[in-house]
């Protein structure tokens, strides 16, 4: 497998974001069971996504401070007459960084409420902050 690397030393560090179309855990989408064999969080594809994040020592600061059990979106489907009473969300896009960006790494913000803006995404933006000296 070539793996997209990390790579980092003294002064550098990689970030890797972007709408990956991959929901690679059981509580990254609405129901882990009924979405096994929808595109996005289908077997082949969360154990190759997961295996591609681990070969390139990529860490996904989403998850670092959220338990896996904890419920995590950042998209939800045209399609549901209701996106915010269904919520059968996914989270489709991602943070990754190299492991020497986790000491700077405070937080993440999903900003849920741009889904209901006129004419929305059905993704939201998700902001990562730093605290870089």
């Amino acid at each position: 497998m070539n793996a997209i690397r990390a790579e980092h030393d003294e002064v550098s560090a990689s970030v890797l974001v972007g709408d990956l179309n991959i929901a690679p855990l059981e509580h990254d989408v609405w129901s882990h069971k009924q979405l096994l064999n929808v595109v996005s969080h289908t077997p082949v594809e969360t154990e190759n996504f997961e295996a591609m994040r681990l070969a390139g020592n990529w860490i996904d600061l989403m998850r670092l401070n959220v338990p896996h059990e904890q419920k995590l979106y950042t998209w939800w489907s045209y399609r549901a007459q209701d996106w915010e009473a269904s919520n059968r969300g996914r989270r489709l896009d991602h943070v990754w960084s190299s492991q020497n960006l986790v000491p700077s790494f405070s937080g993440y913000e999903i900003l849920r409420l741009a889904r209901g803006w006129e004419r929305p995404s059905d993704h939201v933006p998700v902001i990562a902050r730093f605290d870089l000296d």
